[in-house]
């Protein structure tokens, strides 16, 4: 979860990491340029909407671009707002240009919020295009957030195609529904209400549980949560029996967006069929969280409670 959460929390790493439409004419990287003349030595062909072909020949850029191979002829993508899109992204080194993955072949989208965080470069090429189009973004090391990245270790010059599949719903404020009395022996939620983060307390003399417990506290109307959906939610979570707070949505201002695929299995296990606008306290065990593996600010063997508003799942 925290490794999920992590990446998410900091935009700009979704397009440094080292593995992360619907036209139908075949492209090539001979559309529009921008930021510097566009990416020579970068050529895309394939279809929009499915995993594209990208051949990359010379030494490579020292100065970001980006491309529009397709503009796309939904809506505009948002600034400000977040957008779903597909990402294939190679490194580009002018030796191997090492494939480095594709959402095409995990068939998971990436949802990525365009605000300031987001490098100069991509929220340019953003701008530019629209649902449903595809855009080219070298990233070199004269952005900003990569020599940020560049002072723990030096990184290759990355090639992203990203295809604008669309923007998720709408998320909620807060958890909005019916209160159950629902909770779990030994930890309390106060629940303030309106969009005010709920109060967790986790410091107890009560035994953790060895199962996974999931208990409502709010009873939400909307769809229910699948396995393969990504959800957009505000957490906090702490550790049982110590109060101790590891990790907060709430405390950082902004909710958090990511595929529930790709998180620990206490969250898997516990959100699946919970309808959105629900607010649920989840007491997760060891063996459904990290285990034996001491994370930061997380002992080793750790019990995680979490009280969770499910704000949207698409």
């Amino acid at each position: 979860m925290r490794r999920a959460l992590a990446v998410l929390a900091a935009v700009p790493l979704i397009f440094f990491a080292a593995a992360c439409g619907s036209d139908t004419a075949t492209t090539s990287a001979s559309g529009s340029p921008g930021a510097g003349g566009g990416a020579a030595g970068v050529k895309v062909t394939g279809n929009v909407g499915a995993k594209p072909t990208v051949t990359i020949t010379g030494a490579p850029a020292t100065k970001s671009s980006y491309q529009v191979i397709s503009p796309g002829s939904g809506p505009a993508v948002k600034s400000g707002g977040q957008v779903i899109v597909n990402l294939t992204v190679y490194n580009w080194d002018g030796k191997q240009n090492a494939f480095q993955g594709s959402s095409y072949d995990t068939k998971q989208p990436e949802t990525i919020p365009v605000n300031e965080q987001l490098p100069q470069v991509l929220r340019d090429g953003f701008s530019k295009v629209k649902h449903g189009g595809r855009l080219l973004a070298v990233m070199a090391s004269d952005s900003t957030q990569q020599q940020a990245q560049a002072t723990q270790a030096a990184q290759p010059t990355k090639v992203f195609v990203i295809d604008v599949v669309g923007a998720p719903p709408e998320p909620l404020k807060a958890a909005s529904g019916k209160e159950t009395g629902e909770s779990i022996k030994g930890v309390k939620v106060v629940s303030p209400g309106g969009d005010k983060a709920p109060t967790l307390t986790t410091k107890t003399g009560e035994k953790a549980p060895k199962e996974l417990v999931v208990k409502t506290l709010i009873q939400g109307t909307g769809q229910k949560v699948q396995a393969a959906n990504t959800l957009t939610v505000h957490y906090t979570g702490k550790i049982w029996g110590t109060d101790k707070e590891f990790d907060s949505s709430w405390t950082k201002g902004q909710p958090a967006s990511f595929p529930l695929s790709g998180v620990i299995q206490g969250w898997q296990k516990g959100l699946v069929g919970v309808p959105v606008g629900s607010r649920v306290v989840m007491s997760i065990p060891p063996d459904l969280g990290y285990g034996a593996q001491e994370q930061q600010n997380i002992p080793a063997n750790s019990t995680l409670v979490f009280v969770v508003d499910v704000l949207s799942a698409y």
